[in-house]
């Protein structure tokens, strides 16, 4: 049983409002592996014109956006690179390998979250036949909640062209970026040839994420969705939920990243705890290993979620935690030092 009264674990955990709820019920509905679930295609259609790309594909998360992604670029035996800390490199269960046949390059991030444009130039493989042949460069963003600067991002993909290399990006949180960097979702998309934006994190939707992009590579990312087992039947119910999310809690984000520049500020008061202030919904706290597992538990004893290890926490905020939650999390935290001395 969940005894979790303030969870900051994810903004994954949201649960769909009264009105999304409603939203689905009227959702019009068909077989969308025959493409003819109306919403589906307009959800899509959607997607794709706010990014300003070709077309878009309804998948059921982020890790199967990114691998048909992934699956699009390359085959068997290439190669793609990513940060070491990469979602689609470190936390997809090495799909892309497994189930595409399909190497990755890992580049060690800098303390910005960025790679370092010489090092992935340098990691490029040659088309000698010992190597696997790199094809395709993925990039992040948000990357542990921080938003990757516009100019960066423009010169890993003219890096990446000059090298005739495609180009991903994981938007799993693509609005929290937008809003940090004040640009549209459209410019954030320009670079890059794919991109997969999650529907279910701060946006509110209880699944789903769309890939984006060109007609060649979506239309191959479709087939894969197929063969992966990702194609769905009247998922317009589920659309329906993506649709209200774009069209209403876009503009909410601002209220996540506000609550969590706020508690990152209380959590900062305390001289042990070792605060990333944010830019957008997700605040890291670092600690001593034994404090940190005091704390996770002192914590979780007062209905309070949140994730990481030992010395190492992760605060996200979200459509369901309000300024309340906030609050209460920031009083445990006070309660603990207070007692413990």
């Amino acid at each position: 049983m969940n005894t979790i009264r303030h969870d900051f674990r994810s903004d994954t955990v949201t649960r769909p409002s009264q009105a999304m709820r409603a939203a689905m019920a009227r959702a019009e509905v068909g077989d969308d592996v025959f493409g003819d679930d109306p919403t589906v295609n307009r959800l899509e259609g959607h997607m794709a014109a706010m990014l300003g790309k070709q077309a878009a594909l309804f998948v059921p998360s982020g890790t199967q956006s990114n691998l048909l992604a992934l699956m699009s670029h390359c085959g068997r035996g290439d190669e793609f690179i990513a940060g070491q800390e990469a979602h689609c490199y470190r936390f997809e269960a090495g799909g892309a390998a497994v189930l595409g046949s399909i190497q990755p390059q890992p580049i060690a991030h800098l303390p910005d979250g960025t790679m370092a444009l010489a090092e992935i130039e340098g990691a490029i493989k040659s088309a000698d036949s010992h190597f696997a042949r790199t094809r395709a460069i993925a990039l992040e963003n948000t990357f542990g909640g921080r938003a990757l600067p516009m100019d960066y991002m423009q010169a890993v993909a003219d890096l990446g062209r000059r090298h005739g290399l495609g180009l991903h990006l994981d938007g799993a949180r693509a609005f929290n970026a937008c809003l940090a960097l004040g640009v549209t979702i459209r410019d954030l998309a320009a670079p890059f040839d794919t991109v997969s934006v999650c529907l279910s994190k701060g946006l509110g939707a209880p699944v789903g994420s769309v890939l984006v992009g060109g007609s060649e590579l979506i239309e191959t990312a479709r087939r894969h969705r197929k063969m992966l087992g990702g194609g769905m039947r009247q998922a317009g119910i589920l659309a329906a939920a993506g649709l209200h999310a774009l069209e209403h809690n876009v503009a909410l984000l601002e209220e996540d990243h506000r609550r969590a520049r706020v508690l990152a500020e209380g959590l900062a008061r305390h001289q042990a705890l070792a605060v990333t202030m944010p830019d957008t919904n997700i605040v890291w706290v670092d600690m001593e290993a034994t404090l940190g597992a005091r704390l996770g538990a002192a914590l979780a004893a007062q209905g309070i979620g949140v994730s990481g290890i030992q010395g190492r926490q992760r605060w996200v905020t979200h459509l369901d935690v309000g300024d309340a939650d906030v609050a209460a999390a920031l009083a445990a935290v006070e309660r603990f030092f207070s007692e413990s001395g």
